[in-house]
């Protein structure tokens, strides 16, 4: 007679289970930017997504892989009928003159009170934060990055950016707690 034993039957939902929770422990350590203990991360106070919404150039980011290679990098957000921002980001991989790559995902209020995190979804079911923690009055430009500060992008609305602003766009990045040795130029 066998000995009744507690073996998990290996169905496809088990293989589909811990293929997700392997998927997930890799993201979560895709960055090449250490994790810094630093206080919590604060938000604008006030988003307004219409004046968000359109063509934002990426002036400069942290490292990761889903942006390896990219060259003249843009999010486009845009506006849905059932309330969510579609989010299509494109860059040419390789140069300049690189194939065009693109990502098209939806992001979603996550904090109604400030408008100024979402929650973005490129593929299902992994979703991020996209936390707005600086942003310029008129709107030229902005910074995005995440409670964890592992991702950080400085978006403009024109290519270039003037050298000033964006040496007062580090000094804010780095009063916030990061690490501006990680940071990397984005060609445009």
């Amino acid at each position: 007679m066998k000995s009744a034993t507690n073996k998990v039957p290996k169905t496809p939902l088990y293989f589909l289970f811990t293929y997700l929770l392997l998927i997930i422990s890799m993201v979560g350590g895709c960055s090449s930017v250490p994790r810094k203990t630093s206080p919590e991360l604060q938000v604008v106070s006030h988003v307004d997504l219409e004046r968000y919404l359109g063509k934002w150039y990426e002036i400069a980011r942290y490292p990761h892989s889903f942006e390896e290679g990219c060259f003249g990098t843009t999010a486009f957000y845009e506006q849905m009928e059932e309330g969510s921002i579609k989010v299509t980001n494109q860059c040419r991989q390789g140069g300049p003159e690189g194939k065009w790559k693109e990502a098209v995902g939806h992001a979603s209020v996550a904090d109604n009170r400030t408008n100024a995190k979402l929650k973005v979804q490129f593929f299902w079911p992994f979703t991020g934060n996209y936390w707005i923690i600086d942003l310029d009055e008129d709107y030229r430009h902005a910074i995005v990055s995440e409670p964890n500060r592992q991702y950080l992008w400085i978006l403009s609305r024109p290519p270039q950016m003037a050298p000033q602003t964006f040496e007062r766009l580090k000094e804010k990045i780095r009063e916030k707690g990061f690490d501006l040795s990680y940071l990397i130029k984005t060609p445009q």
